[in-house]
């Protein structure tokens, strides 16, 4: 049997250090989460004797990508107005992603697109894309 799960349920949080105390915040309405890619560089180290005339390739440095985030957008909203200021801002905060199952992924990030759709016959969403910078840490979330 499969143990395929489905995404009804994942959390999306970004660290707010403005309240008191500070802490994660769970961004209301996310209807899709895409965590992002890590790719890493291949550095050519091919020299005048590489066997078989072959080139050769070492690996180089990992970049962790951009992940992002789908909402249904509501101006003004708390969200909205968390997400508008971290973008302006430029900050590099703590995201979190809680998937179904309490598998978490932890990492620092940064809003570097913030896309609006409002159409005349369906909901109002957004775009959030983020850049991660450095490591991701994977664990478990208690409770």
């Amino acid at each position: 049997m499969t143990d395929a799960k489905i995404g009804y349920g994942t959390i999306y949080e970004v660290w707010d250090a403005t309240p008191s105390p500070a802490g994660f915040v769970e961004i209301a309405e996310v209807f899709s989460v895409t965590p992002g890619a890590a790719t890493a560089d291949r550095i050519d180290a091919t020299h005048m004797q590489s066997p078989g005339r072959r080139r050769e390739y070492i690996a180089g440095l990992i970049d962790s990508g951009e992940a992002s985030f789908e909402i249904n957008w509501v101006p003004g909203s708390a969200s909205d107005l968390l997400l508008r200021e971290l973008f302006e801002s430029g900050a590099v905060v703590e995201h979190r992603i809680t998937f179904p199952g309490a598998a978490r992924v932890t990492y620092e990030a940064s809003i570097i697109g913030f896309e609006k759709s409002v159409p005349v016959d369906d909901r109002m969403t957004a775009t959030i894309t983020v850049a991660v910078s450095g490591a991701e840490t994977w664990d478990q979330a208690s409770g």
